[in-house]
Order: C-alpha cells, then structure tokens, then sequence
C-alpha cells in the first residue's frame, strides 16, 4: 500500500485508494460487511464516533467511506491499519501524555472546521461488545469548538472472535480472524446528535450507540 502524502487535498485524492484497500483486507479475511448507510459523514467536517471492539473496526469504516483518525500512537506502527493510518492523515495521541491533550483538541477542531471528517472512538480503547466503556469528552469539546455535527455509529460482529482485548496481540488476532472464516460485521449509522457542552454530547452519542 502507497498513499501520497496526506495534505487536506491528497486527501481527497486517495479517498478511493483508501476505500478500495480497507474493502479489499475485509475480502482477504473473508470478513462480511453491512452497513445502513454508503456516507457517514454530514456533508461537511463530521465527528464520526463509534463503539469500540476490536482493529477491524477501521478497516470496516473506512470501507463504508474513508476517514481522516484519532488514534493511540501504537497505531501507527501496527501491519496494514498503520500504513492506513499514517497515511489518511490520522491524528496520534499519546494517551498518557495529558499535557498534549489541548493540542490534540486543537488539531481535532482544525481537522473538522477544513472540512474533514474524523473517526473517534471515545471509549479509549477496545471492549468485548457485550459492554461499553466511559466515553471521554475531549474529542467531543472539539466538535463544539468546530461546530461540527457528531455521527453515533454501532459496530456489531457476528462472533466474540472479531474482540481485541486483554493481552491479546495484533498478529494473533489477526490470525483468529483469518481462521475463523464468514465474520460479519455490521455499521448502523444513527441520526446526528446535539448538545450544548462536551458532556451531554458525549452522553447523548453513547445512548444512541447502546441502543
């Protein structure tokens, strides 16, 4: 996999690039995938926010429509999502760093305001899909600082097999899901949210999720 560099208009450019890889390693792991709707975002910057259970969940969004990120900088360095990641112009945190975190928001609320749409998973990092995790509010102070409209997505798998917790590590994972043979995985899309501070944003997205 080569992208260009990810300027906001390579961006552009490497959008099918994008979807046609993300579709084309779901296919290589036979993995199924279904989804309400072919757009996530609101026809402008959107903050898109979804469950979070396991590394396929980027591959599987980015195939309904490709995505600038928000991930832990370990991403960066993980086989096949981190070359996508790295090159979609995904903006790293480092999750124990709470200093950088103004300038997280910050890069977040610019993302947005140029028009750029953005996948979070609020939870932090992965559950098993029974539960759900706290949600933080931080990329969520971005969307209202951008005035951007927030997307709630559900990720559901078919098999607790898809579940990246724990000890688990990258390649066994990877090599479970390959073993496994006809996961689906589904994408509901829900109505936009609103809210009038990070809280009740947060909030209102994670009931829509959990519904």
């Amino acid at each position: 996999m080569s992208y260009p560099r990810a300027t906001t208009r390579a961006l552009k450019m490497i959008r099918p690039v994008l979807h046609r890889d993300a579709a084309g390693l779901l296919r290589a792991l036979d993995v199924e995938l279904t989804s309400t709707m072919d757009r996530l975002s609101a026809g402008r910057g959107t903050l898109v926010v979804a469950n979070h259970v396991s590394w396929l969940d980027i591959p599987a969004l980015l195939a309904v429509e490709p995505l600038r990120l928000l991930a832990k900088r370990e991403v960066a360095d993980w086989p096949l999502i981190g070359a996508m990641a790295r090159r979609n112009g995904t903006i790293f945190i480092e999750r124990d760093n709470l200093r950088s975190l103004p300038i997280t928001v910050a890069a977040l609320a610019d993302a947005l305001r140029s028009g750029c749409s953005v996948l979070v998973f609020p939870e932090g990092t992965t559950w098993c899909g029974r539960q759900m995790g706290v949600f933080r509010r931080a990329a969520f102070q971005a969307a209202l600082d951008a005035d951007a409209p927030v997307r709630p997505v559900t990720i559901r798998y078919s098999t607790p097999v898809a579940a990246y917790v724990g000890d688990d590590s990258l390649t066994s994972s990877l090599v479970r899901v390959a073993r496994a043979g006809g996961l689906r995985v589904h994408v509901t899309a829900h109505p936009l949210v609103h809210g009038t501070d990070r809280r009740e944003l947060a909030a209102a997205a994670r009931r829509s999720i959990d519904a």
